[in-house]
């Protein structure tokens, strides 16, 4: 049946980084003053403009505009309503490029380029984290008691308009007040950003009036924290807030975009906001459909997250459209649209960039482009009757029953190792004070001991020699000798600048999960599967696409030789089964804890064979741990209870002398320093350093037994910090910790900065580890 209305198909928000990264190079010619701000701006603004394109191409017909961002989108909203810092010297106006850069990587001295001179000193960054339980990082917003708003950007009016100009009439997207506030964080103990919500509405008052004198009729307002456990003064909160936006400009209608979960608790305060539509995420929580259609106001147009924005399964369409048929119908049309479950920032751009994947597994994904494919699909089938779409619909279903079947994703003899897995096989022989004593003995080290995270700078000449290897273009034999020479050179260097436990440097490594991915089964990749981790660092995830399993070693002979080197300890470099798994588009027809335990049993053998190689110091990466977390508390016991356990089943198969490490990256550890306290690793270290060491509370206070190496130089930004930073840090450190427990070392690994910053950088803290050892403990 051809109804006289079609239905409505929105995409959220659509990748920002081009379908060839054109974004990642401008930033980083203009970063190193390679182009100006206008080259930057105008790829920004070709980028909008083929976002736009694409998406009318492929049937959306609600196009997002403002959901492109040169850095972040949470940043961009600091900087719209004038949340700047003091330390950027920032008062009032617009916000330069080089402050909102300042703000989102720190920057060093005169190079800060900040709003006034005498603001030339070198300033840190804003603090980072992941948005929400997604592998996107977002920066967080620093704000004070007395906290001063101002529209200090009209970016999402500017957007629309020139989406319009071209044709295009938008709908802006802007992340809500409620959200924002609850994503940020102030440095005065226990005051809750939320409290400056009467301040800050005004600013979205006067955007909301602006926007809709722009010519828009809808915007888009992103509450992604109404899927969270929200205390009563929060939900009160979004009706405070929801009725003032709502007499902004009466005129202007509201989306309330949520995602990444269910309402939950929330429903009824989300279905009582005066807002024209709610947007609900049906592919993490498809159970709260049924309660919506039921329970909503009757004029309330329904977005209705269909398709995953978060994973690159395709879709089988027809039990998408019979689950949805029950409340579709009782539903008028006109008030229903197709969306994503969230954005699609967090997928690849185009599975047709992709040349060299099996055909098979090609079959079985999409991408953001295919999602718009599959959104207008089920539109088309909802507005003119599944007839009119019955070869999409027949294709789908057919990717879904030839990869149930495959025996590519199926392997039993996986099946039955994961059946003799037992309680003995995640636990160390003795305790930890006894296996210190053992490592002591061994390993000799002095008091606060110096190391790194593992990887050293990847350099261009490192990566061109990489891609020349790839491409045939370099011999195998030559590029191992290449490798040889830059590990003898890194550990050379180390031994000079007096680092105690050295690293190999991960020459060899293209990312620390593809690396793996690589020489594990079970795992496929891409070649222009790009999404954001944060600014201009990219990624390609992994796609775990079958059973896994190890066919050899993967790590042992480049461990090997570089111990070969030298006398000092040589860690051996892994990264663990959970970090493996949350950094990876992982297969969605087996529990996730099952596949961790498939990796976790996998990288109990390599730990076995360094271990049998020689190695004394062993270190297990879990960056991702806490960012796997379930955004519901009552869903954090049984996600901790397994992935706890497939750690200790790749790290504890080794005897007491054998020294696990393990790193942890962005982590609040408050609510869950049992649990790292059951992982057991002898050492951890953490990101501490734009925290100011605020991170270590959890540990103080629980009275952590084992050893912990909060970072003291961040990465993540290109400043140097110097030995007094660095000694202040480490006497922070000393308030809470005992001597004993504390190693020294940078927040994570280094592979994304350059040398000219790492050496100076390593330098000051080998300096300020000595200074420490010489240095009285306070009273």
């Amino acid at each position: 049946m051809s109804l006289s209305r079609k239905v409505p198909v929105a995409t959220l928000g659509v990748p920002r980084i081009g379908r060839r990264r054109e974004l990642k190079r401008a930033l980083e010619a203009y970063w190193s003053r390679k182009s100006s701000a206008a080259d930057l701006l105008e790829t920004a603004r070709a980028l909008r403009v083929a976002n736009w394109t694409e998406q009318c191409d492929r049937g959306v017909t609600i196009i997002p505009s403002n959901d492109f961002s040169l850095y972040d989108h949470v940043l961009d909203t600091a900087t719209m309503v004038g949340a700047v810092p003091p330390r950027y010297g920032w008062t009032e106006g617009e916000v330069s490029l080089d402050t909102y850069f300042a703000m989102a990587r720190g920057s060093q001295g005169e190079a800060a380029g900040l709003e006034h001179a005498n603001h030339s000193d070198a300033v840190t960054a804003l603090e980072m984290t992941k948005w929400f339980d997604t592998n996107y990082h977002y920066m967080v917003p620093e704000l004070v008691d007395d906290q001063a708003f101002a529209l200090s950007s009209a970016k999402p009016v500017d957007h629309f308009l020139e989406g319009r100009a071209f044709g295009v009439h938008t709908r802006p997207v802007i992340l809500g007040p409620v959200t924002f506030l609850k994503l940020a964080k102030s440095p005065i103990r226990d005051f809750n950003p939320i409290a400056l919500l009467p301040r800050l509405l005004p600013v979205y008052e006067e955007l909301l009036r602006r926007l809709k004198v722009a010519g828009a009729d809808w915007v888009q307002i992103d509450e992604p924290a109404l899927v969270l456990d929200l205390i009563p003064n929060e939900q009160d909160a979004f009706n405070f807030a929801y009725d003032r936006l709502s007499k902004a400009a009466p005129e202007l209608k509201i989306m309330l975009a949520t995602y990444f979960g269910g309402l939950d608790g929330n429903l009824e305060t989300a279905l009582s906001l005066p807002v024209a539509g709610l947007h609900l995420d049906l592919a993490r929580a498809p159970e709260q459909l049924e309660a919506v259609g039921r329970l909503a106001p009757k004029g309330l147009v329904l977005s209705l997250g269909l398709i995953d924005g978060r994973n690159i399964w395709r879709a089988n369409l027809r039990p998408i459209l019979d689950r949805i048929k029950p409340v579709v119908a009782g539903w008028p049309l006109e008030r229903v649209e197709i969306a994503p479950s969230c954005s699609l920032l967090h997928v690849p751009i185009d599975l047709e960039l992709e040349t060299a994947l099996d055909k098979d597994i090609k079959s079985w994904l999409a991408f953001a482009a295919q999602k718009m494919d599959e959104l207008t699909t089920i539109a088309r089938a909802l507005s003119e009757g599944r007839e009119a779409v019955s070869a999409e619909l027949e294709s789908s279903t057919q990717a879904a029953a030839a990869r149930l079947t495959s025996p590519k994703v199926h392997d039993p003899l996986v099946e039955g190792r994961l059946a003799f897995i037992d309680e003995d096989m995640t636990h160390r022989k003795s305790g930890f004070s006894e296996r210190s004593r053992l490592q002591d003995e061994t390993l000799r080290l002095p008091l606060f001991p110096t190391t790194t995270i593992g990887s050293f700078p990847q350099t261009p000449e490192i990566r061109n020699a990489r891609a020349a290897h790839a491409k045939g273009e370099l011999r195998y034999v030559d590029y191992e000798a290449f490798l040889r020479k830059e590990i003898e050179a890194a550990i050379r260097w180390q031994e000079e600048i007096g680092l105690d436990v050295l690293v190999h440097g991960e020459f060899e490594r293209n990312d620390m999960v593809q690396y793996f991915g690589e020489q594990l089964s079970g795992f496929a990749f891409t070649q222009q599967a790009w999404v954001q981790s944060y600014g201009s660092r990219y990624v390609r995830p992994p796609i775990i696409f079958g059973d896994v399993s190890r066919p050899n070693p993967m790590t042992v002979r480049w461990w090997r030789y570089a111990q070969s080197l030298t006398n000092k300890p040589v860690k051996g470099m892994l990264t663990g089964p959970v970090t493996i798994l949350n950094w990876s588009f992982v297969r969605d027809d087996l529990a996730r804890s099952v596949v961790c335990r498939q990796i976790g049993l996998a990288l109990r053998g390599e730990v076995s064979d360094l271990e049998s190689a020689g190695a004394k110091v062993i270190q297990i990466d879990e960056a991702a741990l806490r960012e796997g977390l379930p955004l519901r508390k009552s869903e954090w016991k049984h996600y901790l209870e397994w992935a706890i356990e497939c750690f200790r089943l790749a790290s504890t198969g080794v005897y007491d002398v054998t020294q696990i490490h393990t790193h942890m990256c962005y982590s609040e550890f408050n609510d869950i320093i049992d649990a790292i306290a059951a992982m057991d690793a002898d050492v951890i270290s953490i990101e501490t350093s734009r925290s100011q060491m605020e991170l270590l509370d959890a540990f103080e206070k629980f009275n952590y037994p084992n050893e912990i190496g909060p970072g003291i130089y961040d990465i993540h930004s290109p400043r140097v910090p110097g030995v007094d930073e660095m000694t202040n840090l480490l006497s922070q450190a000393r308030q809470r910790l005992r001597d004993s427990q504390i190693w020294v070392n940078p927040d994570c690994g280094l592979k994304t900065r350059r040398w000219e910053e790492v050496r100076p950088a390593l330098i000051n803290m080998v300096e300020a580890a000595r200074f420490l050892r010489d240095a009285p403990r306070a009273a």
